[in-house]
């Protein structure tokens, strides 16, 4: 009954089913494209979009199918932003709680790295940490892991001074719960809607990370599939092949828009399902 009282709100249904849909398209991208991805074709460059033709998006300047490509390029993208964004999620919250539950010398000394690491704009610090590391998702991820958490840190802290304040917390202490307990049965739940939309907001900025970084070469070979990487290829032949630029843009934007879509409608009915059940 749950899920689908969630389902009946627009955000969540829109969300849900847009990322559905990319992630359906990405696990199934050896089964459904038309062709390999890397494959090179000389004779059949900047072919145009049809859909009835064995390219439906065409082809980019070295012959390649753009649909195979779009799709691979999927994988890719949520191979990044999931895992960073979890492995994001985790070591931000974890300080982020014990920042605002134990306060003190603690609450300090987190706050002070969360400030050192937030004195460079995020995706500058990004690309030095890939550029150090070197090329792949994997490096990638670590490096999203390691600037992002701070986005998390940074809020969650301050919903945690907040939530411990409640009269339902010092009731838990008053009782002999330990710090444990007291996290996991009040301070956890009140902040899981702010923690549930900034996940699915970090999901989107790890996929807009990718393609930034991708579009830079510095994400992935030259020849894998990566959306970033088809926007960069697809400039100089927008006009004769449009398709090797809009449908990457396009695939970024409606992931994005999933993930912010989903994040948004979940954190409200978890806050609402909250309000309900504390009354």
């Amino acid at each position: 009954m749950t899920v689908l009282r969630w389902l009946r709100s627009g955000r969540v249904l829109a969300g849900l089913l847009a990322v559905a849909l990319v992630l359906a398209l990405a696990v199934l991208a050896p089964a459904i494209a038309p062709h390999d991805p890397e494959a090179q074709d000389l004779t059949m460059t900047l072919q145009p979009a049809h859909l009835g033709s064995a390219y439906p998006l065409g082809t980019d300047a070295l012959g390649r199918c753009v649909l195979s490509r779009l799709l691979f390029g999927a994988r890719l993208a949520l191979s990044v932003a999931i895992p960073g964004a979890l492995g994001a999620m985790l070591l931000g919250a974890a300080l982020a709680y014990a920042a605002g539950y134990l306060g003190g010398r603690t609450d300090r000394l987190i706050g002070r790295a969360v400030d050192a690491v937030t004195l460079f704009p995020p995706l500058i610090l990004i690309l030095i940490l890939v550029f150090a590391l070197g090329a792949g998702p994997t490096n990638l991820v670590l490096a999203i892991v390691l600037v992002d958490w701070t986005r998390f840190c940074r809020v969650l802290r301050h919903e945690v001074r907040v939530v411990v304040q409640r009269d339902h917390v010092a009731a838990a202490r008053l009782l002999g719960f330990s710090h444990i307990r007291t996290l996991a049965i009040e301070v956890v739940p009140a902040t899981l809607p702010l923690l549930v939309t900034l996940l699915a907001l970090e999901m989107g900025i790890a996929v807009v990370v990718e393609a930034i970084v991708s579009f830079l070469g510095l994400g992935v070979q030259p020849d894998q599939a990566a959306w970033g990487q088809m926007i960069a290829d697809g400039r100089t032949a927008l006009h004769q092949a449009p398709a090797n630029l809009l449908a990457p843009a396009a695939a970024i934007l409606v992931t994005v828009a999933g993930f912010n879509l989903l994040g948004d409608g979940l954190g409200r009915k978890l806050a609402a399902r909250l309000v309900e059940d504390r009354a």
